[in-house]
Parts: structure tokens; sequence; C-alpha cells
């Protein structure tokens, strides 16, 4: 390993840090796939606890879960994101994130529709509030619902119910992290920070569009990991799957 290869090395795995994506279009992105600024890069990758995901078109950086120099702890994230303001906040973030994921990686006809159209705020309302009061339901019968997914269900779903849809004041409910339009917002603006979607019509009905870095980090990181799936297979029930209205009115 030469001092020019780690100097390549060190522009790639660096410019990753930044941008997170790297495109064809890149000089990294062609210096990236010589072997030996490969393996380096990698090497780094590892070390840092970070994932690269390599695609014909992109290569993208990722923090593992555990044990990455980079991963934030709550305190970081509400720091970074204001409208991360308590860890109830926070969960039902993480659950309206869930629920947007599930909806655009059911099948083939739900990623082309997402990718034409999006999911309006409104839209992703309702199917977390379905959601949410499926799950109160099964906690009435089974108050330990949720125990075994390491899932505090009984405070997402009362946080959720007693929080406003929306407010009369536009200028209040564009900036309102309390109501459920407000926390969707934020929940957006998490992913689209992570220059995984694109959100559209701010200023009338928001809709959030997945860019194709988000189906690739879907398809090539989260499919492996157990924890996806146990969230998504609690996200949508089989009626859901078989009969997915348009989710983009």
């Amino acid at each position: 390993m030469n001092a020019e290869t780690i100097k390549r090395a060190s522009a790639v795995y660096f410019t990753l840090l930044k941008e997170k994506v790297i495109d064809e279009n890149s000089e990294h992105f062609q210096a990236y796939f010589h072997p030996e600024v490969r393996q380096t890069v990698l090497l780094l990758a590892d070390e840092s606890g970070t994932y690269i995901i390599e695609t014909p078109k992109r290569i993208q950086l990722v923090v593992q879960p555990t044990g990455s120099v980079f991963a934030t702890n709550f305190t970081h994230l509400k720091e970074k994101h204001r409208q991360v303001e308590t860890k109830k906040h926070f969960h039902l973030m993480s659950v309206i994130i869930m629920s947007f994921l599930a909806a655009i990686d059911r099948n083939q006809a739900a990623k082309i529709r997402t990718k034409r159209e999006g999911i309006s705020y409104y839209a992703l309302e309702r199917q977390v509030n379905d959601l949410i009061m499926n799950w109160d339901s099964i906690l009435k019968a089974k108050p330990t619902f949720g125990e075994e997914e390491r899932i505090d269900m009984k405070e997402v779903v009362t946080t959720w119910k007693y929080m406003e849809v929306d407010t009369d004041d536009y200028a209040v409910k564009k900036g309102n992290r309390r109501t459920r339009i407000g926390l969707i917002a934020g929940a957006m603006r998490l992913l689209e920070t992570e220059g995984l979607i694109v959100i559209l019509d701010r200023d009338d009905i928001p809709k959030a569009i997945p860019k194709q870095e988000l189906f690739e980090r879907i398809e090539y990181l989260y499919h492996d990991y157990d924890r996806y799936e146990l969230f998504k297979k609690l996200m949508i029930s089989e009626e859901e799957e078989e009969h997915a209205e348009n989710p983009s009115h």
C-alpha cells in the first residue's frame, strides 16, 4: 500500500463522509473501483464502524448500528435536529419513518408509484394513525404487546392519540412539532437531510418522494437486518399488503 493509494482512498472516504453518496459522474467513483483503493476504503470504513453500499451507479456510506465512532446518541441527535424534542417524540418519528419505508417497500408496483407520485404527509398521517389504533386495540387485549420487540407501545400509542392532527394557524402549523403533521414533517426532514427523499409542495400539501438512494439502501442494507423485517411486519397487515391503496392522496 503506497502513499498515492492511501491519498486516493482517503479522498474517496472523506468525500463519502461529507456527501454520504458518490455517483458515477464523480471522479471519486472511478477511483474507488481501483482494487487497491477499494481495499483501503473498505478498511477505513470497517475500522471506523461504517459500511459501504456498492451499486452500479452509486456508492453510499452508512453508519453501522453499533460500534461506530460516528454513531450518535439521543443527545447529539437532539442537538443536530431541533425537531427531536424528547425520546417519546423520537420513538414516534421512528415509527413514522418505518411506516414510510414499509409503504414503499411492499412490491415493485408500490416502488414505481411512490417514485413517481410520492406520499403526502396527510396520507402518511392516516397510515400511521391506522397502524397505531390497531396497536391500541391489540394492547387492550394483550398488555405485553411490544415487549418482545423491545418497543414501548403504550407510550407510542398514548403520545400519538393525544396529539392534534394539525392546527388552523398555518404559520404555527409549519413549525409546530407537537402536531401529528408537524412530527411527520420533522421525520421527513431527517430523511431529506440524509439525501434519501425529495420533499415537494411544502407550502400546500407536502409530499415525500423517495430517491433511488433510499431504495438502494433498503435493498442492499436494511433487508439484511432481521429487526428491519420485524418492524416492517408490524407495520403492514396481510390485508394492507393485498389491498394497498394509492398513498399519494
